[in-house]
């Protein structure tokens, strides 16, 4: 029962800890406060008010994978940035399409993914929060 409630505590420092993380890059309205930037190098990903913050799950793969020869490894994300035109990117790439999805990834280093974008949905980009540097 105690390891029960030790569990359930952490998990609601752990919200907490990531709500108030969200508070702080995001404005009332839901943008980007601040300049978000590539994790590896200085490369700027969107300017300020360029995305809107929403909850969204989707599996990433990991930045970095063990060799090619093992099966995917990866994470479940839930929060990104949502942005409804590509050109709204400062620099981004993209990678081909696997099973109708790009990967987005840093122009200039190309370190990803950092988010995703479904081919059936022309308008909407999604960057995740904890992917990429804010400030």
């Amino acid at each position: 029962m105690a390891e029960q409630e030790s569990s359930k505590s952490l998990h609601t420092n752990q919200n907490r800890e990531q709500s108030s993380k969200l508070e702080n890059i995001s404005d009332v309205g839901g943008k980007n406060k601040t300049k978000i930037y590539c994790q590896r190098c200085p490369s700027l990903v969107l300017s300020p008010r360029q995305a809107t913050l929403v909850q969204k799950e989707f599996f990433l793969p990991n930045m970095y994978q063990k060799n090619e020869c093992t099966p995917i490894e990866g994470v479940t994300l839930v929060d990104f940035w949502h942005v409804s035109d590509m050109l709204t990117f400062d620099n981004v790439g993209f990678s081909k399409t696997v099973d109708n999805i790009k990967y987005l990834m840093c122009a200039d280093c190309e370190v990803g993914p950092i988010g995703w974008h479904s081919v059936h949905d022309k308008k909407s980009y999604y960057v995740a929060v904890d992917r990429v540097k804010h400030g």
